[in-house]
């Protein structure tokens, strides 16, 4: 899992099928002390996420195993709103 901060919205007028009806964000994953990753992420929402949270996201097959996403063409999904997290480092 990656925890990435949603930064936007990707629209698509032309696009597979089965993406139909699906929300694409663009997403920043971010270092455990909250700094940015480099790069960028679109990821299917399947859970309403909003503008600028923290956010989980799954890659690879494990994003088509999410609610409503399978047998979908997809890389990535937003599986969950993250609220807090600790990280305690030795």
């Amino acid at each position: 899992m990656i925890i990435a901060r949603i930064l936007g919205t990707v629209v698509a007028s032309q696009k597979d099928e089965r993406l139909s009806g699906k929300k694409l964000m663009i997403v920043k994953p971010l270092n455990l002390d909250g700094t940015d990753q480099s790069g960028y992420v679109v990821a299917v929402d399947t859970v309403g996420a909003g503008f600028h949270e923290k956010v989980l996201v799954v890659a690879g097959s494990s994003a088509r195993l999410a609610e409503g996403n399978k047998d979908v063409p997809i890389d990535a999904a937003i599986i969950g709103v993250i609220d807090s997290f600790d990280f305690v480092q030795n």
